[in-house]
């Protein structure tokens, strides 16, 4: 079980712009933060996402073949998500829609350029 997975940041404040939004989209707030981190998710639930500067000082950089998947509740929530996260700096890397096999989804980078996506399994329990 994944109890949650970290993204890097060179700037934890725009980072916590878009992410905030994010959450917000999904109803949830930060549960932890520090001066280097900030994690996002709700205590005993699924999941969470923490934004962290490198613990080394070095900078953050993005994983080529990394992706964040954000379990959205329905195919409008993708869409959502999509757009608040191109309003708050994010960039598209696939509009939201079908990608088959009832998988409904939509692929955008977060200002540092890590690689996210938004999907929902619509017709099955949890999408």
């Amino acid at each position: 079980m994944i109890g949650y997975v970290t993204v890097g940041t060179n700037d934890l404040t725009r980072a916590a712009r878009f992410y905030d939004a994010l959450a917000d989209e999904m109803g949830v707030g930060r549960m932890m933060q520090s001066d280097t981190y900030i994690a996002w998710g709700e205590p005993g639930g699924g999941a969470g996402v923490a934004a962290t500067k490198p613990h080394d000082g070095q900078a953050a950089s993005v994983g080529n073949g990394t992706m964040v998947a954000l379990e959205a509740k329905d195919e409008a929530q993708v869409d959502r998500l999509h757009a608040t996260a191109l309003a708050n700096g994010g960039t598209d890397e696939g509009a939201p829609g079908p990608r088959g096999g009832g998988f409904y989804a939509a692929y955008f980078r977060d200002p540092d350029g890590n690689k996210l996506n938004a999907f929902c399994m619509p017709g099955q329990a949890g999408g």
